[in-house]
């Protein structure tokens, strides 16, 4: 196992101790009394997650690391820790929160993408995961949204970070919707 793909098992692991402390810090906010030391748990939590992700692209493509799970396990990584934490943030007391489009767009997107990718590899026989820079921003925006709530930003509106990350996840979205029926059809002339 490369030492890229053990970032990214770092990351997985990370989703559930920002969810606790997430929670925590919600409730101590809906009880009256909100637990500082908690919202800066899952604060730093997330942004180490967030950094990770950084951190083990880069070390695949310069050291080589690329491998067939860290092909899997990144991008799997990024979906679990960001709609953990749109979701965590939708639903518990943080001050602000998500509008329920923002976390219904985003598992829906992923949801799509998910089957999609299991639906073409089962008709043309393999899968080739062709990202697409839009798929990138996409993750930074969400990744900026969160820490938006989290950090309690207020100028500008979250409304902003929250469209900006909603249009680049619906515009990835439809590339890679486009881009998976290109291979169904290549895989019905071959």
């Amino acid at each position: 196992m490369t030492f890229a793909t053990q970032i990214t098992i770092f990351r997985i692991l990370l989703i559930p101790v920002f969810v606790g402390f997430a929670i925590y810090y919600g409730q101590s906010v809906a009880a009256g009394t909100p637990d500082l030391v908690l919202r800066i748990a899952a604060i730093a939590t997330f942004t180490i997650a967030a950094v990770s992700d950084a951190v083990d692209g880069y070390i695949a493509r310069h050291y080589n690391q690329r491998s067939r799970l860290g092909a899997i396990l990144d991008p799997l990584a990024d979906k679990c820790l960001l709609l953990s934490a749109i979701l965590t943030l939708s639903f518990t007391d943080w001050g602000q929160q998500f509008p329920l489009w923002f976390p219904l767009l985003v598992i829906f997107r992923d949801v799509v993408t998910i089957a999609g990718a299991f639906i073409i590899d089962h008709i043309a026989g393999t899968f080739k995961v062709h990202t697409h820079w839009t798929g990138k921003v996409s993750t930074a925006l969400q990744m900026v949204a969160v820490l938006w709530i989290a950090i309690d930003l207020r100028v500008p509106p979250l409304i902003w970070p929250t469209a900006l990350a909603g249009l680049f996840t619906t515009v990835s979205g439809f590339i890679y919707l486009v881009d998976g029926l290109r291979q169904i059809q290549r895989a019905g002339h071959d």
